[in-house]
């Protein structure tokens, strides 16, 4: 059997890449582009949107089309994409800070119109490019630069967000599971409507060395044993849950999504009524 490489849609001479040791990123890279190579997605027909920041970076790496944008503001560009072009696979490639921070009312409203997308976020708990600041999803009481005797915020739950909004599909997995995360992301990629990848890869430069996990084994090692596949973390009483989270598919649904509510509309507009 041929397993998947990923190499179809990868820029020659790129590697090494360019991220930390023990970053996520390029984890997170390998498993979007094998899956992408499993779908056969044609490259002319692809378009990856990334904002700033660490992830930002990301299409540097790529040969289908793409498009760096502006902070926060990348579910924004890739609204007008979808919108213009619907037949075009776009996938919005975003850091927590990126994604929920700054970006978070592009966010909420991306899910809010269920438009027809894969959003992967990266969440680091950070904002690791510009020095390790707080952002939306840094755990209460943690350390930052920002926050250096405690956070005294409450975090985001970037997945809970999502489907509250009205994101058709949403799922979580770390950069632990690497045969679960290229999985989830294939999923997603195959769904109409807002699909949300949540990817948990803690930030090894400014978040876990200041978070008691200075070594990368030890935040992969984390990881590991704070995910809970979510039918059995569903069945945990609270008091049981403590630090876990859980991973999986978290929401699911089939309703239609913005394009297909679009060409109603202008189907209306073209009779006239």
């Amino acid at each position: 059997m041929t397993h998947a490489t990923g190499t179809t849609y990868l820029k020659p001479g790129v590697l090494p890449h360019m991220w930390c040791a023990g970053c996520g990123i390029g984890t997170m890279l390998g498993a979007m582009l094998r899956a992408f190579e499993e779908l056969r997605l044609g490259r002319s027909d692809t378009v990856v949107v990334t904002g700033i920041g660490c992830t930002g970076k990301l299409d540097d790496y790529l040969v289908t089309n793409a498009l760096h944008t502006t902070h926060g503001r990348a579910l924004a560009y890739a609204t007008g994409i979808k919108a213009f072009r619907p037949a075009l696979k776009v996938v919005v490639v975003m850091g927590d800070g990126d994604g929920v921070t700054i970006g978070g009312n592009h966010f909420i409203h991306a899910a809010r119109r269920n438009i027809d997308l894969t959003a992967i976020v990266l969440n680091n708990l950070n904002y690791g490019m510009t020095g390790g600041q707080a952002s939306a999803t840094s755990p209460s009481a943690s350390i930052t630069s920002t926050t250096a005797y405690g956070n005294p915020e409450r975090e985001f739950d970037i997945c809970a967000l999502a489907e509250a909004a009205g994101a058709n599909h949403v799922a979580r997995t770390t950069t632990w599971h690497g045969w679960e995360l290229q999985q989830t992301i294939r999923e997603a990629l195959t769904r109409t409507g807002f699909s949300l990848v949540e990817v948990m890869s803690p930030c090894p430069t400014q978040y876990g060395r200041r978070n008691d996990m200075q070594e990368t084994a030890a935040m992969l090692l984390d990881l590991r044993d704070r995910a809970v596949p979510v039918e059995r973390y569903r069945a945990l009483a609270p008091a049981e849950r403590g630090r876990c989270f859980p991973v999986g598919t978290l929401v699911d649904r089939r309703e239609p999504g913005f394009v297909e509510r679009y060409a109603q509309v202008q189907a209306r507009a073209a009779q006239g009524h």
